[in-house]
């Protein structure tokens, strides 16, 4: 069951509470590069993206998010770290929230700064902690990023925000290890009634990254921890949204896009599955509607799994047959499967 937190609003979208779990990237671009920047956003938008994060690293980044901002409608997260003036300029630029780090944004003072900044804005703060940029006098209190410093990091941040009566606050606590980075939500989820941002640090290429992330976070998902999400890939920023969805509608958290299912194989299977699942997945690309499609092999578990999808593939001997929800529609000859099940799809259903 979903543990209830606080509702704190950025932009328009609500976080916290009982709201959906909302999915988020971050921008691969330099973001004075409004132009490259806008199209990306714009990219992450379309794959179903519904906040943004941006690195502002200079004067001339934050310069460029005014131009994002106008540009776009799709909240907008500054990304501060080492320059608390970075933040006040992004503030002032009109994003949605900023994000900043305890390990390096510096003394109590700039934070406050940066607190006055925001209140006065109505704007939230995301207290982010990395297991590798805990402050100083902490890691070598501990010795190494281990979760008890992690969130003694968060506490310490937590605390000065209290002083100033600012609560508009979310958190998070990212470690590049999966248990570290489960127990330390697990913490914080019992400790603070702030909502939590998951995800796993620099979790690595698609391939292990995605799967670290999956274990890590479905198993927090899976406990009613966490109210926003981001997958941390070394890849195209959409490829992070898609293993976002993935990840909520294989918890049936969320319902977003189509699910693909299909067997493995054996030696019972007696058509190209392998080529007929890929040719079906790119092609349900085009599609925003969820649904659930199976792709399947043999006689075994080939009928039943596709009588229970919405659409689905049952292969025999060199050919097919379509079912749509149980009732089979169509037969064809393996080469005309993907097309078959394709125009059973478009007949049946309102792709907008």
């Amino acid at each position: 069951m979903r543990r209830t937190k606080k509702v704190v609003k950025v932009g328009d979208l609500k976080i916290g509470g009982d709201s959906p779990i909302v999915v988020q990237s971050m921008t691969k671009t330099k973001t004075r590069d409004t132009k490259a920047t806008i199209r990306q956003i714009r990219r992450l938008e379309k794959a179903g993206c519904e906040m943004v994060r941006l690195a502002v690293v200079n004067r001339d980044d934050a310069a460029g998010l005014k131009v994002v901002k106008q540009a776009v409608s799709i909240p907008l997260i500054a990304d501060i770290h080492f320059d608390y003036r970075l933040a006040l300029a992004a503030i002032a630029a009109g994003v949605d929230k900023v994000r900043i780090n305890p390990g390096n944004i510096g003394e109590s003072w700039k934070v406050y700064e940066i607190i006055k900044s925001a209140k006065d804005s109505g704007i939230p703060i995301r207290i982010g902690v990395n297991s590798g940029s805990i402050p100083q006098p902490i890691l070598k209190k501990y010795g190494h990023p281990e979760p008890r410093a992690v969130i003694e990091a968060v506490r310490k941040m937590v605390d000065l925000f209290r002083k100033k009566d600012f609560d508009d606050i979310v958190l998070s606590a990212k470690a590049a290890d999966v248990r570290d980075t489960i127990a330390v939500y697990q913490r914080l989820s019992e400790e603070f009634d702030y909502p939590l941002h998951i995800g796993i640090t620099e979790a690595g290429l698609p391939f292990r990254g995605g799967i670290k992330s999956a274990v890590g976070l479905g198993i927090l998902l899976n406990e009613g921890i966490g109210d926003t999400i981001r997958i941390s890939l070394t890849a195209d920023p959409t490829v992070e949204v898609a293993a976002a969805y993935e990840i909520l509608n294989a918890l049936g958290l969320r319902r977003h896009g189509p699910v693909l299912i299909s067997c493995p194989t054996c030696g019972r299977c007696e058509v190209d599955l392998d080529k007929i699942a890929r040719s079906v997945e790119n092609r349900l690309k085009r599609y925003s509607n969820f649904m659930k499609v199976a792709v399947m092999g043999c006689v075994v578990n080939g009928p039943g799994e596709a009588r229970e999808a919405d659409f689905g593939i049952a292969c025999g001997k060199g050919r097919g047959v379509v079912f749509v929800k149980g009732k089979e529609v169509k037969r064809s000859h393996e080469n005309g499967l993907v097309e078959a099940l394709f125009e059973v799809i478009d007949e049946n259903i309102d792709n907008r």
